[in-house]
């Protein structure tokens, strides 16, 4: 898998309502268990499951204001890698 298939970032100057539109778009892709990040230069197709980590940070510096919001979670179609139960010999 190159690295555009594993990758998507992108960024650019959006008004208000293109950014609700995004974010509304990024809560129904959680929501339905599956979301596609893409633009021109490809798509990235996510799934999703289970519970998922949650940050939001905001910071107000130097006049600037900015919000971050990232979400992690175990991908649900990669197999998960079982160590079997714990053994222990005395």
């Amino acid at each position: 898998m190159s690295d555009s298939e594993r990758r998507f970032t992108h960024e650019s100057l959006q008004d208000p309502k293109t950014v609700k539109a995004l974010l509304t778009a990024l809560a129904k892709g959680v929501s339905k268990g599956e979301m596609t990040l893409g633009d021109d230069d490809g798509d990235l197709v996510l799934k999703t499951a289970g519970l998922m980590n949650v940050r939001i940070k905001a910071e107000r510096e130097d006049g600037q204001c900015q919000v971050s919001l990232r979400l992690t979670w175990s991908d649900p179609s990669e197999a998960a890698h079982s160590k079997g139960a714990p053994r222990i010999d005395s």
